[in-house]
Order: structure tokens, then C-alpha cells, then sequence
């Protein structure tokens, strides 16, 4: 702690593989689509987050839409980069300074990540003007932000589905005791529609008009107290290539989604198969946490319910349960010390 402490500034990101969260002074201050527009000649990068989600799917030869991150690490370091610098500028509190401050950051990194896509991230974060860089595992901090006590002597296990992967960990004393990443989430989900669609119905769909499904009508089974309306599709018909729209419920959906959510139940499965007694105990009284966009797929906490006979709890707004948990973390850094890694 010095002279030039009031030249650093604290952010929280949670950098996923479809939403970019940051968090700046205990206020979400970013919640954009982790996605950029390159211009092909120049090079340049036009757009990123909500904008160049808008061109998704209808670029010309020029402009080229790319999601930097895939399954929840970097896949593409130079469009990261620039995409993080953009989100940065955007913070209002920083579009005051004359000066670019120095950033104290703490980032949420998937549970199942190696040495070498950690080092992405945190170059990454620090050719951004990062000068203290902290990584933070996802489900510890999808913990936090749920508001569950982690330094607790006490088993809790927690489901985050995200864009790219899945992750299941069950932690106690501050620390992950078994884990499983799986790389079946939101992406997936929104494959399978698409895939759906071309097989069951002969209409080629977007990702977008299927990611915008998946939000309206998705469901994780059959059986729901209060089923969405049917819903309109637009797209292209593979068989005649004319434009064409057509009805689906959200039945055919839970079919489409059927083979990647059994995953998912079985990943829970071998976790719980993992853990300790004392630790399974724990957990018989406390249920399951989720957390994570991929959470808010219908019937699926009474799915997995069904499949591990405990109670399933949905974190309230799973969407930012991450990066609330990096903020209250980011906050409070001595304290949770010993579970960020440096």
C-alpha cells in the first residue's frame, strides 16, 4: 500500500464463453455477449459485445464475428485482448481519468483449466493494464455469490452451466475437494436445436434465431408446471432454399436437449460417486446449488432432483452468481487469500 494506491483500480471479470460480466465499485458495470467484429482487410476490430452480437450471422465477406473464448478458455488471444480493452474503456468511472489507472483484477477461471490456457488469461489481463492479477476457480466463486459460507467445515456442492462447460465441484474449508469439468453447456444446447431443427423439420437455423429458442421455449423435460407458448421459427428450408417458418413446442425442444443434459446428469453423478462420506452427508441436507445461464433451462433443477434424490436449488440471477462471487472475493482479498491463485 502506497502513494500511488488511488491510481489503481479494483474489477472483478468474469470472463465467459458467451457473456463477459465486470464488475467495478460493487456494481455490474459490464454484462455484454463475449463476442468481436474483425475487419478482414484492416484487421481491425470494429465492434464487441452486444453489437457485434447484432452481426452475427449476417456479415459480409468482410467482417468476420468471433467469439474469442471456447469452451471457457482463450481460443483466440489477439481478438481476447482487444475484446477486454474495449470492456475496460467502457467502465464509466474510468472514462473519467486522464490517466489509464492500473488495474487490481481478479478473473474467474474453469475448474478443469491447464497451466497453459491459466498463463493465456492472465497475459491477457495484464497487457490490459493489469498489475495485481488473481484467478478465481468458477464454482468456488459461483459459491460465494450464491452466499454459501465456503471457509465452513461443510460439504456444499455446486452446478455452474455456463456457455462452454460445466462445472461441478463440491468444496469445503475454503477448497474444491472433487471436481468435474464437462464440456456440454449452453453451446451445446444451442448446437442441438440447430441440429434438431435440420433433421426433424428441414429448416436450417442460425445460431442466433436457435440460442433465442432455447431462452423462449428451452426446457430440460416434458413434464412443467407452467410450459411456454409455442413459438414461430423463421429460416431456411434445405430442401427447396426458400425462406420458410414453421411451429415448435418446447416438447420437441426437451427432446433435442435430451442426450447433453444426461451428461450433465452423469457427471453429477460421478461426482457425488467421489465424494467423501463425510462430505455426502453434508450434502444430503444441504442439496445442490446451480448456478449459471445454462440453469435457467426449464425443469432442470427438477430433473437433476429426480436423478440424485436431493433438493436442487437455482441461485437467484444464476447469471451473475460468478461475478458477484469475484466481487465479493475482489473485496474482501485478504480473507480469501489462500483460495485465489496468483
Amino acid at each position: 500500500m502506497g502513494f500511488f494506491d488511488f491510481l489503481t483500480e479494483d474489477i472483478a471479470i468474469d470472463l465467459g464463453t458467451a457473456n463477459t460480466l465486470v464488475i467495478h465499485n460493487d456494481k455490474v458495470v459490464v454484462d455484454s455477449p463475449s463476442i468481436v467484429a474483425r475487419d478482414r482487410t484492416s484487421k481491425k476490430i470494429i465492434a464487441a459485445g452486444k453489437e457485434a452480437a447484432m452481426m452475427q450471422g449476417k456479415t459480409h465477406e468482410n467482417i468476420k464475428t468471433i467469439r474469442p473464448l471456447k469452451d471457457g478458455v482463450i481460443a483466440d488471444f489477439d481478438a481476447s485482448e482487444q475484446m477486454l480493452t474495449m470492456f475496460i474503456k467502457e467502465i464509466p468511472a474510468l472514462k473519467k481519468k486522464i490517466f489509464t489507472p492500473a488495474l487490481r483484477m481478479v478473473i474467474c477461471i474453469p475448474s478443469g483449466i491447464t497451466e497453459v490456457e491459466m498463463r493465456a488469461v492472465k497475459e491477457s489481463a495484464e497487457r490490459v493494464n493489469g498489475k495485481e492479477v488473481y484467478l478465481i476457480h468458477e464454482p468456488m466463486a459461483a459459491a460465494i455469490g450464491i452466499g454459501v459460507d465456503i471457509m465452513q467445515p461443510k460439504g456444499n456442492m455446486i452446478v455452474d452451466i455456463g456457455g462452454g462447460t460445466t462445472e461441478i465441484a463440491v468444496i469445503a474449508l475454503g477448497g474444491i475437494v472433487c471436481d468435474r469439468s464437462v464440456k456440454v453447456a449452453g453451446d451445446v444446447f444451442t448446437n442441438d436445436i440447430v441440429y434438431y431443427m435440420r433433421t426433424q423439420h428441414n429448416l436450417y437455423v442460425g445460431e442466433r434465431t436457435a440460442e433465442k429458442i432455447k431462452i423462449q421455449i428451452g426446457a430440460a423435460t416434458e413434464d412443467i408446471e407452467a410450459p411456454p407458448e409455442e413459438m414461430n421459427v423463421q429460416g431456411r428450408d434445405l430442401l427447396t432454399g426458400k425462406p420458410k417458418q414453421v411451429n415448435i413446442t418446447y416438447r420437441e425442444i426437451a427432446k433435442a436437449l435430451d442426450k447433453s443434459i444426461l451428461r450433465i446428469e452423469d457427471a453429477v453423478m460421478e461426482t457425488l460417486s467421489q465424494t467423501p462420506p463425510e462430505l455426502a452427508a453434508d450434502i444430503y441436507n444441504t442439496g445442490v446449488y446451480l448456478a449459471g445461464g445454462g440453469s435457467m433451462l426449464r425443469g432442470l433443477d427438477k430433473r437433476l432432483s429426480l436423478k440424485t434424490d436431493l433438493p436442487v436449488y437455482i441461485a437467484e440471477d444464476p447469471l451473475r452468481a460468478v461475478v458477484r462471487g469475484t466481487g465479493i472475493t475482489l473485496k474482501n482479498i485478504n480473507k480469501f487469500k489462500g483460495i485465489l491463485i496468483k
